[in-house]
């Protein structure tokens, strides 16, 4: 396959290509004449009413098709590479990289390092335009694509090739100039490191991506990862309690200036900030919609939030009579020791609400990436059977989705669903990123049948 000759691996059913007898194995050539470099080539290129189709069958003839469709329907095709194209790698030695910490003999996939334009706008994956191409520029332009996530880290562009250790690092950031001029929508993120991009070098950044209001909608700042295996990596600390407040006084500051100035909150500090701090989240019209919720920007709020809607629904059904309720239930939540005390709250209001339910909430301590690292998408199957063995846990236990791999039941380590219900003789739950289901959850083994 050339690289602009892609092969097709899959029809859709009911689909445009299916009722023009396009099949798998087929290969598109061009669309409207033109070759077709990659899937944001092809999803520009298909968006027009009438389009021609040129492809080759595996008997080497080839067709022309004509069609006529409705503006943005999709061809229905499939394609070997879902980016119709190589990822492309991160040429960055950034100093706060988690990849870098991850200890040897885990799967390849997790040592892979993306910084690909392409995955911003599918999977909201943040880049740091270091990797971009002029080409890359024009096209996102043209195209008009949005929104991008940029990972800043520092507008000092001396400070910025330090802290990426590549010397283009500070020269990529003229990129945003463009997008802004173009009015390309934009998010941003500054992973912060003590000592180094944080204080006056942190309002320095946020004053110069505020210029870019509008068009930049938001910028998370959220502290660096530190894993227990750093040998050999530029020396990091862990912020402390009154450092994070002052982080958390700093934004506080200029989202008062943005939502005077533009109705947005524009910076956000992630809810780490807080836990840390001990101080109290913010309310849900802080987060402007929840823009960086895969930074873990307003993930608790909102968790707090729908876990309030589904009690008191539930309590409503109860006093209808609706969902009659068995005498007793007894269960456990094991999560990470940063989401813990929200967790153990929302338990103990359930509890205080349902008689006979039993709630043991667990804090796993992550041994495998050392206890720095506290959130629960991190967790590991040994750390939870270790751990585990050693707690009550109820005829239940009800583990967060993000620790499994996307679409599997499988997770960090390559411990297995399976291999934890068999190691802790219970039976797993797992509960989505969704205060109504960890309610759900909680309440499916309560209910009479």
């Amino acid at each position: 396959m050339t690289k602009n000759e892609h092969i097709i691996t899959g029809i859709i059913k009911g689909s445009i290509a299916e009722e023009m007898g396009i099949e798998t194995k087929d290969v598109l050539l061009a669309i409207n004449g033109q070759p077709v470099g990659d899937i944001f080539d092809y999803q520009y290129l298909v968006e027009d009413t009438y389009v021609e189709i040129l492809i080759r069958k595996p008997d080497g003839e080839e067709w022309l098709l004509e069609i006529d469709k409705e503006a943005d329907e999709d061809l229905g095709l499939v394609f070997e590479q879902g980016l119709m194209d190589e990822y492309r790698t991160c040429t960055n030695k950034c100093i706060f990289c988690f990849i870098d910490q991850m200890p040897p003999g885990m799967r390849d996939t997790l040592y892979f390092k993306d910084d690909d334009s392409r995955l911003s706008f599918l999977q909201g994956n943040y880049i740091t335009l270091t990797n971009m191409s002029e080409d890359d520029v024009e096209r996102i332009i043209n195209y008009h694509l949005a929104p991008i996530n940029i990972s800043f880290q520092t507008t000092n562009p001396v400070l910025r090739e330090m802290m990426l250790h590549n010397r283009f690092a500070g020269e990529a950031l003229k990129k945003v100039d463009r997008f802004f001029e173009a009015g390309i929508e934009m998010n941003g993120q500054i992973v912060l490191c003590k000592g180094i991009n944080d204080g006056k070098e942190l309002e320095r950044s946020i004053q110069d991506l505020y210029r870019y209001l509008p068009h930049l909608r938001s910028v998370s700042v959220v502290p660096v990862g530190l894993s227990k295996f750093r040998k050999g990596l530029h020396p990091l600390e862990p912020f402390t309690k009154d450092e994070a407040k002052e982080v958390i006084a700093l934004i506080h500051a200029w989202q008062k200036k943005a939502v005077r100035e533009y109705g947005l909150h524009f910076v956000h500090a992630s809810d780490e900030w807080y836990l840390l701090a001990e101080e109290e989240l913010p309310g849900e019209e802080s987060y402007d919609g929840y823009l960086q919720l895969e930074n873990g920007v307003g993930m608790l709020r909102l968790f707090m939030n729908e876990f309030e809607e589904a009690l008191e629904c539930l309590l409503k059904e109860q006093k209808a009579g609706e969902r009659p309720l068995q005498k007793q239930e007894e269960l456990s939540v094991l999560t990470g020791r940063l989401s813990y005390p929200v967790i153990r709250q929302m338990a103990e209001r359930l509890m205080e609400k349902v008689e006979g339910l039993t709630i043991y909430v667990h804090a796993i301590r992550n041994d495998y990436f050392g206890e720095r690292i506290t959130v629960s998408g991190l967790l590991t199957g040994q750390d939870i059977i270790a751990q585990g063995r050693q707690l009550p846990l109820g005829n239940r236990v009800l583990l967060p989705e993000n620790i499994l791999r996307s679409g599997e039941e499988v997770l960090l380590d390559d411990y297995t669903l399976s291999d934890l219900e068999t190691a802790l003789q219970v039976p797993i739950d797992i509960v989505k990123s969704s205060g109504h289901d960890f309610v759900e959850k909680i309440m499916r083994g309560f209910f009479m049948d």
